[in-house]
């Protein structure tokens, strides 16, 4: 009996052991999948990345252009090259292709929500890139954080709703310039009720420096070539006859803002440092002091208006003084220092956009200038909506115009009237007559959009523009100066217009 007790006990534990080891071998329960979450607060499109508590909104779109008798941006043919010549060899349309990508991402925190954002473009134009080339910038870089934003942003001198206006393009002179954004450093303090300020340190370079000439050196004249290279464009203010020193402090800049469900009021300005450089290159020859500018600017949409729902208008009225920047903006001129020049058969009218000027041994004689703004958008259904937009700016260089003149006219021996020993680097022309380098420009539009299925939208564009000049006389071309036109070309100085346009396909996600 215990024989076979000690067998039954025996087989028993075997069993047990053998169990043991069977169930070891089993696959043990994975752990639970993390799958990715919806995060709702903060709109929609946005996901909890997986393990955090930070939620995160990817986006972007393609975008296609095609201008016509303008620039890629839509741009109207003001400065020199084939198209403000209007020669035969200019191009009558031109395209673009883009790639936009922007990430979003926003943490609560007991100091509040921290906030990263950037975008950034992929982009090919025809007569730029190789046939598989294309560039990339970063249009849209910060963070946020207890009140500051840190980064590249949206201006906080302009209307946050700078970057909705209701055109195509940035061809479009209304303001000042934004699409790319400005580095800051900003503060921001609600004060209740919709009401907010900030104050803010911004860079100046390059997008807030203006030309600035000294009268006695060249400058790129009307219908010389196209600004690149060592005349215009490859780096700050690199244009031929700008005499802009280093960057030497930020631009200081403050808002107030009111922002309620019928719309938004917006008062900004800026103080801006215009900062020389030396008399003759040298520092042995001294320079001018530093001098200060300043821009004003008051803003207001009404949205939702009795004309229908969706409908918007946007009003824009700004003033700078040694500040043209500020006034004068779009892509017509995106690196500093501008020149507005236009040909049309035995005319040209033409003329800058500077800071400021002065002559050996004197000081900085500022710019002054103003614009106007207005845009209207009309929904006439949720697919298809039409807006309407015009601009005015002007600016005048008061004192500095005898200087301006003077140099264009070769006073002085040496001075530059005369040819330089470099062919590239000789003024276009010489002009001869009366009048001032003040100069205005008028423009209106309307573009009309088609959304037939979401995030998908068609638009066509039209711009006129007109182009204000007071010279009155004569501009003869010198040899090699004026593209396409020959040497000795007389060309009566003469108000101009110019009519562009452009359709784009936008696709978002």
């Amino acid at each position: 009996m215990s024989v076979l007790k000690t067998t039954i006990l025996g087989t028993a534990a075997s069993l047990a052991v053998l169990s043991v080891a069977q169930a070891a071998d089993l696959p043990m329960k994975a752990k639970a999948v993390e799958y990715v979450k919806v995060c709702s607060l903060y709109g929609a499109g946005f996901y909890y990345i997986p393990g955090t508590d930070t939620c995160i909104k990817i986006g972007g779109a393609i975008r296609l252009d095609t201008a016509f008798n303008g620039g890629t941006y839509d741009t109207p043919f003001w400065q020199g090259g084939a198209g403000g010549n209007n020669l035969w060899t200019k191009d009558n349309y031109t395209t673009r292709e883009r790639i936009n990508l922007t990430t979003d991402t926003r943490t609560a925190t007991d100091y509040g929500v921290v906030r990263t954002y950037a975008n950034i473009q992929f982009d090919f134009l025809q007569n730029r890139e190789s046939i598989a080339g294309g560039y990339t910038e970063v249009d849209y870089a910060f963070i946020q954080f207890a009140g500051f934003t840190f980064g590249k942003a949206v201006s906080q001198f302009d209307p946050q709703w700078t970057l909705s206006r209701p055109f195509i393009s940035s061809g479009f002179n209304a303001g000042s310039f934004n699409a790319t954004g400005i580095a800051q450093i900003a503060y921001t303090a609600s004060f209740g009720n919709g009401v907010s300020g900030t104050i803010s340190l911004e860079n100046a370079s390059p997008y807030r420096n203006a030309g600035l000439w000294n009268t006695n050196t060249f400058i790129t004249g009307p219908g010389a070539s196209t600004f690149t290279g060592t005349f215009y464009g490859s780096s700050s203010n690199s244009f031929l006859g700008n005499s802009y020193g280093g960057n030497q402090m930020p631009d200081v800049v403050g808002n107030l803002r009111l922002d309620q469900a019928w719309g938004t009021l917006h008062l900004g300005a800026a103080m801006h440092t215009i900062t020389p450089g030396f008399y003759a290159g040298t520092e042995n020859t001294g320079h001018a002091n530093n001098s200060y500018g300043f821009a004003v600017t008051g803003a207001v949409e009404f949205k939702n208006l009795p004309t229908g729902t969706g409908d918007s208008l946007k009003l824009e009225a700004s003033y700078g003084k040694g500040a043209a920047k500020y006034i004068f903006g779009g892509t017509t001129d995106v690196i500093g220092g501008g020149r507005y020049n236009k040909v049309n058969g035995d005319t040209v009218g033409f003329g800058y956009v500077l800071d400021g000027v002065f002559a050996p041994g004197g000081q900085i004689i500022q710019s002054e200038a103003w614009q106007i703004s207005a845009f209207y958008e009309h929904y006439w259904n949720p697919a298809w909506r039409t807006s309407v937009f015009g601009n005015y700016s002007q600016i005048s260089y008061g004192d500095g115009n005898a200087q301006m003149l003077a140099a264009f006219q070769g006073v002085g021996a040496g001075g530059p009237g005369f040819n330089s020993s470099s062919a590239a680097a000789a003024r276009a022309g010489t002009f001869a007559g009366t009048g001032n380098f003040d100069l205005a420009l008028a423009q209106i539009g309307t573009r009309t959009a088609w959304t037939p299925v979401r995030n998908l939208t068609l638009s066509a564009q039209f711009t006129y523009s007109r182009l204000d000049q007071n010279l009155n006389g004569t501009y003869t071309t010198n040899a090699g100066g004026m593209l396409g036109k020959p040497a000795g070309t007389v060309l009566q100085t003469q108000d101009q217009n110019l009519y562009n346009g452009a359709v784009q396909i936008l696709r978002s996600f």
